[in-house]
């Protein structure tokens, strides 16, 4: 699976299998991507080969816990990594630019779910966040 930043400056491959994909609720997902609902992939990062062209890549500490990574160029926020999910990387699925192993299977941190949107699918609401 392959995908990229906005500008392309960031690239990335995925190896197969992908771990899980959900859509995530959190306040900090809503803020940093300025939407109500972020979908990631759940990735191990050892399944993850970077092409950063031009150092533009950048993480940002969003938590004690938590980094984002987006590209400097075009600010497009492509990653996530937390010791709450040791060994992964999250991916934004609108990154991709090829077909995902497998569709969202849940919604995660439902109960922060922004009240000017409504998702009409059948998938579980989860409130810890667990993918």
């Amino acid at each position: 699976m392959r995908g990229e930043c906005f500008c392309g400056s960031v690239k990335f491959t995925v190896t197969n299998p992908s771990i899980w994909c959900a859509h995530c609720h959190c306040t900090m997902c809503q803020r940093s991507h300025t939407a109500g609902v972020v979908t990631w992939v759940g990735c191990d990062e050892n399944t993850v080969e970077l092409s950063d062209t031009g150092a533009m890549l950048r993480w940002f500490a969003s938590s004690d816990a938590a980094k984002r990574g987006f590209c400097r160029e075009c600010g497009s926020t492509l990653f996530f990594r937390s010791s709450q999910w040791p060994g992964e990387l999250h991916i934004a699925r609108a990154a991709f630019t090829s077909e995902v192993d497998r569709e969202p299977g849940k919604h995660a941190f439902h109960e922060t779910r922004v009240d000017w949107m409504t998702l009409a699918d059948q998938l579980p609401g989860t409130s810890s966040g667990s993918a």
